[in-house]
Formats: structure tokens, C-alpha cells, sequence
């Protein structure tokens, strides 16, 4: 398409070379029966090419006039009624139903566009994506690594994750400014049992100093009164759930007399076991609760740069024991 000016800040950078194409398809491994989500297909060099060997391809494209070149491209043949084109900005919308993802992605949505991905449901089979290198190789990397971060380590949580090919930048018009890489991603089906925004809230609070020790890391004022905050919230639901335990305990004491006795239990002693746990001191600070969990679970001297998924799940459930949440 000579006559179009592409918007580099746009992220059009138009991938030409067919033998890249053509590596991708072959690694997306896409099925006859396959519907396929691309963004940003640009002028259709492998929206065509996913034309031919699968069922649909929906296509999702923020610019107008990359809309219509595309629409140019199929008209007339018979792969037109195998094409729908969706215009507007996918960050801003449900995706579809889809089985496999394929796309040579604006480098600028990356990070959203991963998440809005790895949390859709229902599950797709897997994604093929084009990512600037720095950001392809963070995604794939393992704890102890320099790239290692709350990307990779959320990412990790909840997809399988594997580095594909590197792609130089010679192979797209315009050439854009850094490298790229492809990425197959996943998803974990089914998911780990695991509320996410929990786990991102914890890990986000690890990350921001990845080479802080743990408890340097919690000691940030911002963080303490979150999670005071939180902590009060906690107790009060709990507390509410409790005073609802009083009126069926008692009931349940009535009908079991003989047993409570022959334990030497008495309501008052049930309620309380179950109503004290969370019950706040006058004198309660959150920053010495905070840090006897890191201490109790072993991880107070530990730096979130070198912890894996197993690390950070304990460590989360040590907190959440403790009626410490992160959201």
C-alpha cells in the first residue's frame, strides 16, 4: 500500500516479510474449524494468510483507513465472508469468542492487552503475538534474572509462556526503532485456584523494589495504611459473620446439650474462639503484624527479584490466615 502514511506512534509498523508470515501461522498450528483473533491487522498480510486455512478471523482495527485497505484487499474473493473487522480500540471492549490469537500487536497495548487476554473467558486454545524484544524476554523470565518482574511473574501464574523466534526489525515497513520477538502464550485451563487481584496487589507491593528485602519493601507508609485498612474491613465482615455464629450456636447448643457438656465447652467459649480472632486491640499496629508474617513465613529476608510462584502463594496465604488482604 504505497499511498498510506503509517502512524509509527500508532505502533503501525506493517510486518512484510512472508516468511516471517508464514513462521507464524505454522507455530499458531491453526485448525479448519479455528476462529482467530488478530489486532491490528495493518493492510492483511496475515490476515489473508489465516483467511485460507481456518473457519473466521475476526479483526480488530482502531484505524479507518487500515479498515478499509483491508476490506480492499478481500473484496471480491472468497474469503470476504470469512473476515469480520472490528473497529474501535480492543482495549475498550469484550473480546469475542475466539480459539487461537495471532497477532503483531501495537508494541504501546502490550502489557494491557496480555492481561485483558489471560483473563477472558472462556479459555482459548493459544496466542501467537509479536512483542518489542525487551518486553517478549521479560515475559518469559524466570526469578533471579535482571528482566524479572511482576510481568513475568503474572504472566507465569496464569499462562505457559515460550520465546518463539526474534524478528529483526528490517522485516516490517516502516522499521521500527527497537527489536521484536514472538511469544506463544497458553493459558493455565484450568486456572490456578488463585483471587487474582489479591495476588497482583501483593505482588505489586513486592515488586515496586525488587531488590528491597521483603520487610524494607512493607515498611512503606502507603502500604501500611492500605493494609490497615484492609485489615479493618476484614475484621468487621468477619465480625458480622460471627455475631450470625452466635445466634446459630446457640441453637446448635440447645440441640447437643450432651455433647458441650461432656466437652466442658459453653456458648460463650464457642463464640469466642470463633468472634476473638479478630477482635483489634486498642494498641494494634498493622507494621508489627505485617512483619511478623514475613518473619513467621521466612520470607522477611527474602527479595522478590529471586522468588518464584510457589514463594509467592505462601507467602499470600500467610497473609490472608492472618486476616491480612491485599484488595
Amino acid at each position: 500500500s504505497p499511498g498510506i502514511l503509517f502512524n509509527t506512534g500508532a505502533g503501525q509498523h506493517i510486518l512484510k516479510n512472508p516468511l516471517v508470515v508464514n513462521s507464524i501461522i505454522d507455530k499458531a498450528a491453526l485448525r479448519r474449524t479455528d476462529v482467530v483473533l488478530e489486532v491490528g491487522p495493518g493492510t492483511g498480510n496475515l490476515t489473508v494468510k489465516m483467511l485460507e486455512k481456518v473457519k473466521k478471523v475476526i479483526a480488530c482495527e482502531i484505524d479507518p483507513r487500515l479498515v478499509g485497505e483491508l476490506q480492499k484487499r478481500v473484496q471480491g474473493t472468497c474469503l470476504a465472508n470469512k473476515l469480520e473487522i472490528k473497529v474501535g480500540d480492543v482495549l475498550k471492549t469484550d473480546l469475542p469468542f475466539f480459539d487461537a490469537c495471532v497477532a503483531n500487536l501495537p508494541y504501546q497495548i502490550s502489557s494491557p492487552f496480555v492481561f485483558k487476554l489471560l483473563l477472558h473467558r472462556p479459555f482459548f486454545r493459544c496466542a501467537i503475538l509479536m512483542f518489542q524484544r525487551e518486553f517478549a524476554l521479560r515475559l518469559v523470565a524466570k526469578p533471579g534474572s535482571k528482566l524479572y518482574c511482576r510481568l513475568s511473574i503474572n504472566t507465569q501464574l496464569l499462562a505457559r509462556v515460550d520465546h518463539l523466534m526474534k524478528v529483526g526489525k528490517n522485516n516490517f515497513k516502516p522499521p521500527p526503532k527497537v527489536e521484536s520477538s514472538v511469544v506463544r502464550i497458553e493459558p493455565k485451563n484450568p486456572p490456578p485456584p488463585i483471587n487474582f487481584q489479591e495476588w497482583d496487589g501483593l505482588v505489586r507491593i513486592a515488586f515496586v523494589r525488587k531488590n528491597k528485602t521483603l520487610s524494607a519493601a512493607f515498611k512503606s507508609s502507603a502500604v501500611e495504611q492500605l493494609l490497615d485498612h484492609n485489615y479493618r474491613v476484614h475484621c468487621s465482615l468477619h465480625n458480622t459473620v460471627s455475631s450470625f455464629l452466635i445466634s446459630s450456636t446457640s441453637v446448635f447448643c440447645g440441640l447437643h446439650t450432651d455433647f458441650y457438656k461432656s466437652k466442658k465447652l459453653t456458648l460463650k467459649s464457642l463464640v469466642y474462639q470463633s468472634f476473638s480472632k479478630r477482635e483489634i486491640p486498642e494498641n494494634f499496629k498493622i507494621a508489627e503484624k505485617i512483619q511478623t508474617v514475613l518473619k513467621d513465613t521466612g520470607y522477611s529476608e527474602k527479595r522478590a527479584r529471586s522468588m518464584d510462584i510457589d514463594d509467592f502463594i505462601r507467602l499470600l496465604h500467610g497473609f490472608n490466615s492472618e486476616g491480612i488482604h491485599f484488595s
